[in-house]
């Protein structure tokens, strides 16, 4: 099961992080891991080339299915509103996952009182 954790501070998304494989099917023809990864990758791709915001941090391993992204502080008010767009975006296309696959995807959002 891949377990994804989406963090909110003051109502925007500043941290995705996806673990493990979905089990779905075998390495290679994993259709679900495939779907997920594409949409959290392509929120990341967004957030750098859409958005601007080149203070994300952003790491995978996948061998053992990981992925993270991290959005650091925001001063730029347009930035932000355009990171939260991409983000709030690609949290609809998770959650449509966890839902129709609830088996296989297992998401948490979760308020950071930083």
């Amino acid at each position: 099961m891949t377990r994804v954790v989406v963090i909110r501070r003051h109502g925007s998304i500043v941290s995705v992080e996806c673990k493990g494989h979905s089990g779905y099917a075998k390495e290679g023809a994993d259709i679900v891991c495939a779907g997920l990864s594409s949409i959290v990758q392509t929120a990341a791709l967004g957030l750098r080339k859409v958005a601007g915001a080149n203070n994300i941090a952003y790491s995978t391993d996948s061998n053992s299915g990981y992925l993270k992204i991290v959005v650091r502080e925001l001063s730029d008010a347009h930035m932000r509103h355009d990171c939260d767009v991409i983000l709030e975006t690609m949290l609809l296309g998770v959650q449509d996952y966890a839902e129709g696959l609830p088996k296989f995807v297992r998401l948490e959002v979760k308020e950071d009182v930083y």
